[in-house]
């Protein structure tokens, strides 16, 4: 049968369509409209629409959701009652309007809130009853079947599939066994529920598909047979929304996860048309097409190659989905100009595109070349034509890779100009380009102070043992008597034994027997103890003296170096001593070379979009070393790393750290061994040294006016 669409007039344009449509195919049918009587029937708002002439077939309709109204278009059958308008106010309808246009009228309901309607027609007159409301206002905007049964046979479906979209949608495809089959589609809460009408389902088919491993929201998908009707449901998990289509004898059903972005409007994935739902039994392509064009913004030009018909069945789908599974259905394909698609078969599109570009292709070899001046005020002339003439790959040195085949430049450093000789399509691509590559690079200067901290711990502990003979010192016998008029005496030397005994030299009452005293090196004086062990009235008496000493020192060597460079631009600064030494030539010779001994900071900024930075950094800080017999050996100390530091911040970069411990002992021979006595015969040192580098490292992007604080 074929459906004569229409153009439905451009009553639908300028509205927020969220357009839910139902057309039904039938003949035209002469007769007038008599009278129009609205009432409500177990709480439902019923229109009552009488005709001269009985009627054999149903309206088409389509309904809108805002403004809310549902429009019924009667072909043949013009406005008999003499009035254009009936204010109802009766629930939610609350004024009919009737509008004609040569051989066809069309009725509208004007509405409070969107409403689902079904029409029933008895002898001549058509009854519609609008869908009931819910407390929240929601409503149904299509009747509960999604299409009607129009088989006299039980019919048995041929197969039953499920595969995973590319945006992660559960889809179910349902072959059928013609585009007559009723389905009823109802939402439940933890699924679908689908019922395919005066339909059987084959033994192979009758089983549940567990396919949760897909990744998607279903879960299973259960078909079953009840009587005359094959029964399916849809398990789902999760927040998910539906669409459901019907392209000829193939029914799709879609269930993908809902995204929630009250920023966008977009209803589907992909898709940013307003969504609607279409019932087409058997339609002109090309019809279907116009009936697009009339609920879009959109121009559309179909080719004269567009032929064919179509059953197609949608719910909740966008619309521009709905212009692609018509396209993918007879394979064609669009090419959109502004606010024009031009529809044909996708082989006549190609060969169109393929025979554009050919003909833009023999413009440009024969259009003729000018020649542009463009004066660079940052960029270098050189560096910019390298970059225009470089060629696109080896053996290619005749294509360039942004330039014309014909193209050519030339720059001219004196003036630090840019001349180029190309088609002038190509010369304002030059221009372009160069607006965006002639520009200030901004400067970055990086302060980078190097420390080297040291700590310091030495501790030292000593004794003096003396003895002194006050005899001696008052002129008696020094010393003491061994037999033999011998006599022995002590001291720390032999003038100070002579001495004590009475035997002639200078009398040194601070005379040691041991003299082991706390020492550091660059201590200038030490703590120190003394105890007499006999008092002074005694003949002979020894003194013994403790002494100690703690030194804890810190010190740091700070080296502040300073650069500024352009965005992205490596810097290098070094500072130090050139070390020479021997080296052996191949042949033979012995030639001279230098290492270097240098503190270095070399550093590449890049300045990210939220103004920080990026400091690609290598810092080197090395020293003299020991003295060897191939030469002079450096003590190094290397930091390479890459950073990200927000404008004037500053980051410290650490970790070579050297510590150095050292214990030394001095004892007299013998003596310095004996348990517990020998311990006023030694004399410890106990050294602990610590070094660590730092490297304090401080960017800040420079203005016009400046660092930036």
């Amino acid at each position: 049968m074929k459906q004569n669409s229409g153009t439905f007039l451009n009553y639908c344009r300028g509205a927020a369509i969220g357009v839910s449509m139902l057309l039904a195919s039938g003949q035209a049918f002469a007769g007038d409209i008599s009278a129009i009587s609205a009432s409500i029937q177990a709480g439902v708002e019923v229109l009552r629409v009488d005709f001269s002439e009985p009627i054999s077939s149903s309206p088409t309709g389509f309904a809108t959701q805002s403004p809310a109204r549902i429009a019924l278009d009667f072909h043949g059958v013009g406005n008999g009652t003499g009035k254009s308008g009936y204010d109802i106010n009766l629930g939610n309808l609350k004024s009919v309007n009737i509008v004609q246009a040569g051989e066809r009228s069309r009725i509208v309901l004007n509405l409070k809130s969107p409403a689902s309607y079904k029409t029933e027609i008895q002898g001549k007159s058509i009854y519609l009853s609008l869908g009931l409301s819910s407390e929240s206002g929601a409503v149904s905007s299509m009747p509960a079947a999604f299409s009607e049964s129009q088989n006299n046979d039980v019919l048995p479906l041929k197969d039953i599939d499920f595969r995973r979209g590319s945006d992660g949608a559960g889809r179910v495809i349902v072959n059928l066994a013609n585009s007559q089959v009723g389905v009823d589609l109802q939402q439940q809460s933890k699924g679908l529920a689908i019922e395919f009408m005066r339909s059987s389902l084959p033994e192979g088919l009758r089983r549940k598909l567990d396919v949760t491993d897909f990744g998607t929201p279903v879960r299973a998908v259960t078909t079953t047979q009840a009587g005359e009707r094959v029964r399916m449901f849809i398990e789902s998990s999760g927040d998910w929304e539906h669409s459901a289509y019907q392209s000829d004898n193939q029914f799709v059903v879609e269930v993908r996860q809902k995204k929630v972005d009250l920023s966008k409007l977009t209803q589907g994935p992909g898709y940013s048309g307003e969504k609607l739902s279409l019932n087409f039994q058997n339609i002109e392509v090309r019809s279907l097409l116009q009936v697009i064009a009339d609920f879009t913004n959109f121009n559309i030009v179909t080719s004269d190659t567009v032929t064919g018909a179509l059953t197609l069945r949608l719910k909740d789908v966008p619309w521009d989905q709905a212009l692609q599974i018509i396209m993918d259905a007879k394979g064609l394909g669009m090419r959109k100009t502004g606010s024009v698609l031009w529809i044909a078969p996708k082989d006549e599109i190609d060969a169109r595109t393929k025979k554009d570009f050919e003909a833009a292709q023999a413009i440009q070899k024969l259009e003729p070349l000018k020649t542009q001046a463009y004066q660079l005020n940052y960029a270098k002339a050189a560096d910019i034509l390298t970059q225009l003439t470089a060629t696109g790959g080896a053996g290619s040195s005749t294509n360039t890779r942004f330039l014309s085949e014909r193209g050519s430049a030339i720059s001219e450093p004196r003036t630090n100009q840019l001349f180029v000789t190309d088609t002038p399509s190509k010369l304002e691509e030059v221009r372009l380009l160069l607006a965006s590559l002639d520009v200030a690079v901004r400067q970055v200067l990086i302060e980078a102070r190097i420390v080297e901290a040291r700590d310091t711990f030495g501790r030292s502990l000593g004794i003096r043992l003396g003895g002194t003979d006050l005899r001696a010192n008052r002129g008696g016998d020094g010393g003491y008597g061994i037999g033999g008029n011998n006599r022995v005496a002590f001291g720390t030397s032999y003038g100070e034994a002579v001495a004590s005994s009475g035997a002639g030299g200078t009398n040194n009452t601070s005379g040691n027997f041991v003299n082991l005293p706390a020492s550091l090196s660059n201590v200038s004086s030490v703590g120190s103890f003394a105890l007499s062990i006999f008092n002074s009235a005694a003949n002979r008496f020894l003194t013994l003296e403790l002494s100690a000493m703690e030194a804890d020192g810190k010190g740091r060597i700070v080296s502040s170096p300073r650069i500024i460079t352009a965005d992205q631009t490596k810097a290098l600064i070094e500072q130090g001593t050139e070390y020479p030494y021997a080296v052996t030539a191949p042949n033979g010779a012995t030639t001279l070379a230098f290492k270097k001994a240098v503190l270095k900071l070399e550093v590449t900024p890049q300045i990210t979009p939220e103004g920080n930075i990026i400091l690609d950094l290598d810092v080197n800080k090395d020293s003299r070393g020991e003295t060897t017999t191939q030469g002079v050996a450096i003590d190094t100390k290397h930091v390479k790393t890459q950073i990200l530091i927000e404008n004037g911040g500053t980051v410290v970069i650490g970790g070579i750290f050297e510590m150095e411990e050292t214990n030394q002992e001095n004892k007299i021979p013998l003596l310095g061994d004996v348990p517990v006595v020998g311990n006023l015969f030694k004399s410890r040192t106990k050294e602990s040294t610590k070094r660590e580098m730092l490297v304090f490292i401080t960017p800040k992007v420079i203005s016009d006016n400046g660092p930036r604080k």
